[in-house]
């Protein structure tokens, strides 16, 4: 397949050279150029403009920071839009507001373009390695069209709707369902912490036990370990997405209270100076609330 791919971040560079370890010819595109040269080196070929990709294929991945990147990306001077040919593909990875993905839906369909969310869950050691968790929505012939490229990412597609935004949602929900996880974590590593129990020997029984999905386990030992430095995520991504799905909250009139603890725990890190951080330094917050040092 001729795919364009266009993001070359901590996530998405990896999911392009999937693609294109997979066989798929590959058009690429970054602001920083110098990220997509080992993939130039594998055969890629590297675009001047994200139009540029788009007019070189018939699918675009996008993988991008947040909701102003994404837009500008994608209807901007030179964006995706304005080379996708009609019935073109626009795939966007990100996670975006749900007011984000409804422009990129409807302004798309404007144009006689087809729009796809397909979010995934995973770090990027799961990107590296095509293990991913992918969540697509859209309409049914392009997610049929796009399978082949999806299942590069990872080997099990969750098909959520025809609506593109139904992926989106489900990304901001399972994403607060980790912030939410790692702050129960962090209140009982603190907790035992301070009865005097090692939290590793606590990680040791939690993982040993009922409490053994990669959540619990890729997470949890970060934070025993207080691996804090590399992020994986960092806070202000952990906020952003927070506030997204708060944001979601009151578009459908549902009340999310437990979400106000998760972002005032970010805000908290973030004046503590944690903001590149990974967002597991939330331990620390817990922690000094605790009294320990």
């Amino acid at each position: 397949m001729k795919i364009g791919f266009i993001g070359l971040g901590a996530m998405g560079h990896p999911m392009a050279r999937r693609l294109l370890d997979a066989g798929h010819h590959l058009v690429v595109y970054n602001r920083t150029t110098a990220k997509a040269a080992d993939l130039v080196a594998q055969g890629a070929i590297l675009a001047d403009t994200p139009a540029a990709v788009a007019r070189e294929v018939d699918i675009v991945f996008s993988m991008l920071f947040d909701d102003a990147t994404t837009q500008e990306i994608a209807f901007g001077t030179d964006g995706i839009a304005a080379g996708l040919s009609p019935k073109g593909v626009h795939v966007c990875c990100s996670t975006i507001s749900l007011a984000q993905a409804r422009r990129l839906r409807d302004d798309h369909a404007e144009r006689g373009q087809i729009y796809v969310s397909a979010n995934v869950l995973g770090r990027p050691p799961a990107a590296e390695t095509g293990t991913l968790f992918v969540m697509a929505a859209g309409d049914s012939d392009a997610l049929d069209r796009l399978e082949p490229a999806l299942t590069c990412f990872g080997p099990h597609v969750f098909r959520l709707g025809n609506d593109p935004v139904q992926a989106n949602l489900a990304k901001l929900s399972l994403n607060f369902m980790i912030y939410s996880t790692i702050e129960q974590m962090a209140e009982v590593f603190a907790l035992n912490e301070k009865a005097g129990t090692d939290p590793r020997k606590i990680f040791e029984v939690m993982t040993g036990s009922f409490y053994n999905a990669p959540v619990h386990k890729n997470y949890g030992k970060l934070m025993v370990e207080h691996d804090y430095d590399y992020p994986g995520a960092p806070v202000t991504l952990g906020l952003k997405d927070v506030k997204m799905f708060m944001d979601a909250g009151g578009d459908y009139g549902v009340p999310l209270p437990y979400a106000s603890v998760v972002r005032d725990r970010l805000l908290s890190a973030i004046s503590a100076g944690d903001a590149d951080r990974d967002f597991v330094v939330l331990l620390e917050r817990v922690r000094q609330e605790s009294g320990l040092k």
